[in-house]
């Protein structure tokens, strides 16, 4: 049994040690708002915080995560992530929506270690995290209303 704090509540999985995280997030633990993209990192759906850094959870194991903090898009309570998710909403960026939460995920560690960034650091944060309807704009410009307090 491995047993780390998702979301603010202790949680125990009796997954195999090598199952990834996303699996175990979404199957055993039942939260669907992280997604499953590519399963191999490269496209950023699966985002996670695991110790408030963005992890791609289609390739870690859960045994990596014993004892360790996990926060979802279900859990993402930091004034970064209010503020990225009211930014989301008010510039529009969602279109199909399926990679909003890795997205957010993403830009929220982002901002908490860079809370005034330049467009150059956010374009390069966001690099690895893709988006199939071509948002990148509005997500870029959600990002820095976000940054500026809800002013763009």
């Amino acid at each position: 049994m491995i047993e780390f704090e998702l979301n603010g509540e202790t949680v125990t999985s009796g997954s195999a040690p090598d199952t990834p995280l996303l699996w175990v997030i979404r199957d055993e633990l039942k939260l669907k708002g992280t997604k499953y993209g590519c399963g191999i990192a490269m496209c950023g759906a699966c985002t996670v915080h695991v110790d408030g850094r963005a992890t791609r959870s289609c390739v870690t194991p859960i045994s990596a995560v014993a004892n360790r903090t996990i926060t979802t898009i279900e859990g993402l309570e930091s004034a970064a992530g209010q503020a990225l998710q009211e930014a989301w909403v008010s510039e529009q960026v969602p279109q199909c929506g399926y990679c909003q939460s890795g997205q957010i995920m993403q830009a929220a560690s982002f901002l908490a270690a860079v809370p005034d960034p330049t467009d150059h650091e956010i374009s390069t944060a966001m690099n690895g995290n893709l988006c199939r309807c071509m948002a990148y704009k509005r997500i870029h410009k959600a990002i820095k209303v976000a940054a500026n307090g809800g002013g763009a």
